[in-house]
């Protein structure tokens, strides 16, 4: 049994690898040989009044490895006086965080690995839109323009670079020392041209790849600064207008986001940032938790486009490689990839990676197996 630190997965996984063994995973499941279940989370009053705790999880299994990651949060979503709202979260104190990933072995049962989650959680997401750009982006796409300049957008540029000749990026964020840094660090980690630029009209004109990479509860780009040719790609449902939907030509899901269970006060869809939650404390503190499309102009009541919980009606990327349904099929559609779905098979796939890596550089702490296990029957 080993335990794996953020450093130790920097060491061993790099984005090509990462794209590659989802690629991989995500091919077997209309086979079965891939399977996972939807993130779910669980809210329940937290000590604070303007805050939540939050346990959210989500599992997959492929290839001999079973992975659960679990995260445990303190979230809050506060208002700006610039009028901006975001999601924001802490584990005990703001800037720590609790995300584990337990990897076990399907052959036998076996305790494998504790992985700290906070690499391998940006690098999966960022492989997955890697994925997206891959099969519904043009061939030819050379400019990525991304909304947002944290570490999602960071893994988000490095996948597009591993899959199209990026050669420039137009970075904007609210704050302009943020996309500065931004721009500095990933053109000298990249090779290629990053430039901050001061509004998200900037980052979209012009751009092959439109990428939000963002924790915002409100859009952050108009739908009719999209332009033909483009591919778009997402990290929260929240960040995108519900008018894009209208905008593009194809649309593919990354798997099935959504479970099939009817809401009740207690389960419902799409609160704060969660695709599905269990909901606890009274109806006065459940108010603290931002309802679904609460903003004007986000709202509707499209299927395809939200899933309302329920999996939606778009087809996913196993029917986009096995013929079931057509990608881009001329250079001026406009292309979708939502991002989210696959996300507990991610987990299993890139930590299955990982681990097979850590042991043949014997990196990570070893602890004895059998202080998981235990003589009676559970």
């Amino acid at each position: 049994m080993r335990l794996i630190n953020n450093d130790e997965v920097n060491r061993v996984l790099t984005m090509a690898d990462c794209i590659r063994v989802q690629e991989a995973a995500f091919r077997k499941i209309p086979d079965g040989g891939a399977i996972h279940r939807p993130r779910i989370d669980l809210y329940y009053p937290s000590a604070h009044p303007e805050s939540y705790f939050r346990w959210g999880s989500m599992e997959g299994a492929n290839d001999g490895y079973f992975a659960i990651r679990m995260k445990s949060d303190i979230v809050s979503w506060p208002r700006a006086e610039d009028g901006s709202w975001t999601e924001e979260k802490y584990c005990m104190e703001p800037g720590t965080y609790c995300g584990l990933i337990f990897l076990v072995s399907t052959r036998n049962g076996e305790p494998l690995a504790f992985i700290n989650d906070g690499v391998l959680q940006h690098m999966r997401v960022g492989g997955g839109a890697g994925i997206g750009a891959k099969y519904l982006s043009r061939e030819d796409s050379s400019v990525v323009g991304m909304i947002g300049s944290g570490g999602m957008a960071r893994t988000f540029l490095d996948a597009f670079c591993c899959v199209r000749p990026i050669q420039r990026c137009h970075v904007y964020s609210p704050n302009a020392s943020n996309r500065a840094r931004f721009a500095e660090e990933m053109t000298e980690r990249l090779g290629i041209e990053v430039i901050a630029v001061d509004s998200p009209r900037e980052a979209v004109r012009g751009a092959d790849i439109v990428s939000s990479a963002t924790d915002s509860m409100t859009p952050v780009y108009d739908a009719q600064w999209l332009e033909p040719g483009q591919h778009v790609t997402n990290l929260g449902r929240r960040e995108m207008p519900e008018a894009a939907m209208n905008r593009f030509d194809v649309v593919v899901r990354q798997g099935t986001a959504g479970l099939q269970m009817r809401q009740t006060e207690r389960f419902q869809a799409e609160r704060g940032h969660s695709p599905a939650a269990f909901i606890g404390g009274s109806v006065e503190e459940m108010a603290r938790i931002p309802e679904k499309n609460p903003s004007p102009g986000f709202g509707g009541d499209s299927p395809e486009f939200t899933d309302r919980g329920q999996g939606g009606s778009k087809p996913e990327f196993a029917d986009l490689v096995t013929g079931r349904c057509q990608g881009r099929t001329d250079p001026l559609q406009i292309t979708f990839y939502r991002n989210v779905g696959n996300q507990g098979l991610q987990f299993s796939a890139v930590g299955g990676w990982v681990y097979e890596q850590a042991v043949s550089h014997q990196l990570g702490r070893e602890i004895p197996t059998d202080w998981l296990l235990q003589d009676i029957r559970d």
